[in-house]
C-alpha cells in the first residue's frame, strides 16, 4: 500500500460508516446503524443475532423478532440466546458454538426446536465467528431459517416413497405368487382328472410340493433383507460351493455369456447356511447377466484377506481378523455414480419395466450381514462391475479329511425330441418356471396338440433357429433375458401373422410393448389349464396360416 493511502481508506472508513476507525467489529455489529452494516445485519431477510462469548444476545434484527412472532417471545428476545431454543437440543448447540469461540471450526449449523412456539417448529442454526482485527474471537453471528415446512415435504416424500414401495414389493410378489397358485391349480386339476381315471397322482403331488417350497423360498427372501430369516449354518468349503452353483448358472445365463471360475488353492473354509450362500452368488450372477444384454464374461473368484486392523467398508467397519473373499465380476455396462450407492436400497431398481423388485442385492446385503459377513462394489459405466464378499474364515474340524462333493445341479431334460405329426398344430411353449412348463405342455398335449418347450426366449428362438415352425406361441411375459413381448416380435419378423398367447398376473395394458391386437392373447395368471386349452383352441381356430 502506498504511504498515506491508509489515511485515505481510515478517512473513507470514518465518511461512510460512521464510526471511527478501529472500534470493535462486535461493538459495530450488535449496534448496527452505519449505512455500511445495516443492509448486512438489520435490514436482512434473513434472521440474525449477535452473541457475546457468554453467549448473551447483543443485537437481534428485525426479521429474528418476526420469526419469534408466533412464540413465548414475541414481545422480547431472551437475554440468553439458548433459551431460544428446546431444552434437549441447548448442550450440542453450546458445543457447536463453544468450538467456533475457541477457533476451532470456521463455521457450525444444526437442527433445533425452537423454544416456546404454538406449533413445533424446526429451525436450522448457523453460527461464525466475529473475529477482531488482532485476530481475537469476540463473539457469534448466528442466523435462524425456519425448517418446519421443508422437513414436513421431506416427510412427506418419504412416505410416499414407502407407498411405492409397498407397491412394487406387491407387485413382485403377485408375480411369483401367481406362477405358485397357477402350478398347484394345475396340479389338483390333475389329480381330478387322473383319480376319475383311475391314473397315479404321484407326478402331481410332486409338483405341489415343490411349489409349496418355493413359496417358502420367496417368505426367506422377503425376510433374507430384513435380516430375519432362519438360518442354518454349517462349515462350508468355499471352493466347492462356487463350483457346485457354477454348474447351475452354466445353464440359467445362457451361451451369450462366459462363466469362468478362478478359485484360489488350498480351498478355505467359512460357517455359512448353504443356501442362502447359493442365493447371494445366484442374485449378483443374474444382476451381472442383466448388465450384459449383448452377451461377455462372468468370472466368479476366490480368495483370502487377513485384517490386522480394522478397516472402514462403505458405512461399516471390519473388525480384524481372517476373511474369505468371493468375488463376482462381470463386463457389463456398470453401474452409474448416482446409483451405485442405492443399489443395495431395499424396492430400490432400475429395471421397474421389466418387473424388477428390488429385492435381490437387498436380500444379498441381509444374509451377508447375518451371516456376519460385508460386501464391497466396485463399478463404472463401461467398465464392469466386482462385487466382493467377505465372509470370516473358520477352520474346518480336524476329523474332516476331504471336502463334502458339490450338490447335483438341476439336470436338463434328455427326451428325445417328439415327432410332429403331419397335418397337426404344433404350439412353441416358453415359460421359465419349471414345474408351470411341465402342467401346460401336458394339457396342450391332451387336446391333441404338438408342444415344443422352452425355458426363455433364447432358447426359444435356438429352435426356431433349429427348423422349428410352430402354428402358435404361448409365452410367459417376465422372464430372464428376453421377455415374452421381444420373443413375439422377433418371431414375427419370420412369421407376421404368427398367432401369440402371453401370460403374466400383470396388467395386459402394461404388458403389450407395441404388439399389435392381431393374433394377440392375454391370458392372465393364475390360469386353470382348462383356461389355456381353450384359448390356445381360440386362437389356432381364429388365426390365418402362420407359417
Amino acid at each position: 500500500m502506498k504511504p498515506g493511502a491508509r489515511s485515505v481508506w481510515q478517512r473513507f472508513f470514518r465518511l461512510w460508516t460512521g464510526a471511527p476507525f478501529g472500534r470493535p467489529l462486535l461493538a459495530q455489529l450488535s449496534a448496527p446503524a452505519a449505512p455500511v452494516l445495516r443492509p448486512l445485519f438489520a435490514d436482512s431477510a434473513i434472521a440474525m443475532a449477535v452473541l457475546d462469548r457468554r453467549g448473551r444476545v447483543l443485537s437481534a434484527n428485525t426479521a429474528l423478532t418476526q420469526l419469534l412472532a408466533a412464540t413465548a417471545f414475541a414481545d422480547s428476545v431472551p437475554e440468553q440466546a439458548l433459551a431460544l431454543f428446546v431444552p434437549s437440543d441447548r448442550d450440542r448447540l453450546w458445543q457447536d458454538w463453544a468450538a467456533l469461540l475457541a477457533g476451532e471450526a470456521r463455521r457450525s449449523a444444526r437442527a433445533a426446536g425452537l423454544a416456546g412456539a404454538e406449533v413445533p417448529r424446526q429451525i436450522e442454526v448457523a453460527g461464525v465467528p466475529v473475529r477482531e482485527r488482532d485476530g481475537t474471537i469476540s463473539g457469534l453471528v448466528l442466523s435462524l431459517t425456519d425448517i418446519s415446512a421443508r422437513q414436513r415435504l421431506e416427510e412427506e416424500l418419504v412416505q410416499a416413497r414407502k407407498l411405492q414401495a409397498v407397491g412394487q414389493l406387491a407387485g413382485g410378489i403377485a408375480h411369483d405368487f401367481n406362477n405358485l397358485l397357477t402350478a398347484i391349480g394345475g396340479a389338483v386339476e390333475g389329480l381330478r382328472e387322473r383319480a376319475g381315471s383311475g391314473g397315479t397322482p404321484c407326478a402331481d403331488l410332486a409338483i405341489i410340493e415343490e411349489s409349496a417350497r418355493r413359496g417358502a423360498g420367496l417368505v426367506r427372501q422377503l425376510l433374507a433383507f430384513a435380516r430375519q430369516q432362519t438360518l442354518q449354518p454349517e462349515i462350508v468349503a468355499v471352493n466347492d460351493a462356487v463350483r457346485g452353483i457354477a454348474e447351475l448358472l452354466g445353464r440359467l445365463l445362457g451361451q451369450r455369456i462366459a462363466l469362468t471360475l478362478d478359485l484360489e488353492e488350498p480351498g478355505r473354509h467359512v460357517r455359512v447356511d448353504r443356501s442362502q450362500l447359493d442365493q447371494v452368488l445366484m442374485n449378483l450372477a443374474f444382476n451381472a447377466r442383466d448388465a450384459m444384454p449383448e452377451g461377455g464374461r462372468l468370472t466368479l473368484a476366490t480368495g483370502h484377506l487377513t485384517l490386522l486392523r480394522p478397516r472402514a467398508q462403505g458405512a461399516e467397519t471390519m473388525p480384524p481378523g481372517r476373511y474369505v473373499t468371493i468375488t463376482v465380476t462381470d463386463s457389463g455396462t456398470g453401474i452409474p455414480p448416482e446409483v451405485i450407492t442405492r443399489i443395495f436400497e431395499p424396492f430400490f431398481t432400475t429395471k421397474r419395466a421389466s418387473g424388477g423388485s428390488g429385492l435381490g442385492l437387498a436380500t444379498v446385503l441381509g444374509i451377508m450381514r447375518q451371516s456376519g459377513g460385508f460386501v464391497a462394489v466396485e463399478s463404472a459405466p463401461g467398465q464392469g462391475t466386482r462385487i466382493e464378499l467377505f465372509l470370516p474364515r473358520v477352520t474346518p474340524p480336524a476329523a474332516q479329511t476331504s471336502h463334502p462333493p458339490a450338490r447335483a445341479a438341476a439336470s436338463a431334460s434328455s427326451a428325445a425330441p417328439e415327432v410332429i405329426p403331419e397335418g397337426g398344430k404344433m404350439v412353441l411353449l416358453v415359460e421359465d418356471e419349471e414345474p408351470l412348463r411341465r402342467l401346460a405342455e401336458r394339457a396342450l398335449r391332451r387336446v391333441g396338440l404338438s408342444v415344443r418347450a422352452a425355458e426363455n426366449g433364447e432358447a426359444a428362438l435356438a429352435l426356431i433357429e433349429n427348423g422349428v415352425a410352430p402354428d402358435l406361441v404361448v409365452s410367459d411375459v417376465m422372464m430372464p433375458g428376453m421377455d415374452g413381448p421381444a420373443l413375439v416380435r422377433a418371431l414375427r419378423v419370420r412369421s407376421p401373422r404368427l398367432p401369440a398367447i402371453l401370460v403374466s398376473g400383470f396388467a395386459a395394458s402394461e404388458l403389450r410393448g407395441g404388439l399389435a391386437d392381431g393374433n394377440l392373447m392375454f391370458l392372465a395368471k393364475p390360469y386353470t389349464l382348462k383356461a389355456l386349452q381353450q384359448a390356445a383352441r381360440e386362437c389356432l381356430a381364429d388365426a390365418p396360416t402362420a407359417r
